[in-house]
């Protein structure tokens, strides 16, 4: 299942912070969201998003299975955070990117976040439950009926 070259979804996390700060420096559409509340806020969701993404981690380490994209999976993890969502870890990289968007607070930094969620739901999430299924079958069909994709 591993497809060598291809970049883990943490680096597209950096790719994509890196793109909303230049962004922002370079062409700063409008400055929607400037105040401390605002900044209160992005630091929040971006801490929440860093919490759920090495909580999720630790659910698969805990379940012995691995946690970088298309490496075997040998469970499938329904435990934790992914009671509530399939893709607890990938809800965290997005809510990283949005915290940092609001931070800096104009409209061009939002645009890498829609980017990160396209890259991460086509490159990752639909071909990871393509694996699981066939991985898994039936049970992973019911956990796809019980869970939601993100939230």
């Amino acid at each position: 299942m591993r497809k060598p070259g291809r970049l883990v979804p943490p680096v597209y996390l950096l790719l994509t912070i890196a793109a909303s700060v230049a962004l922002h420096h370079v062409l700063p559409i409008a400055y929607l969201l400037r105040s401390s509340a605002a900044d209160i806020v992005g630091t929040a969701i971006l801490v929440l998003g860093v919490i759920t993404t090495a909580t999720g981690a630790g659910t698969f380490k805990k379940a012995g299975t691995a946690v970088m994209p298309f490496e075997p999976a040998t469970t499938l993890v329904r435990s934790g955070l992914y009671r509530y969502s399939r893709n607890p870890m990938y809800v965290g990289l997005l809510l990283i990117s949005l915290g940092t968007s609001i931070i800096l607070g104009s409209a061009s930094a939002f645009a890498p976040p829609v980017i990160l969620f396209f890259i991460l739901r086509n490159l990752f999430v639909l071909p990871e439950e393509q694996f699981l299924e066939e991985t898994f079958g039936e049970s992973y069909a019911r956990y796809k009926e019980q869970v939601r994709r993100w939230l």
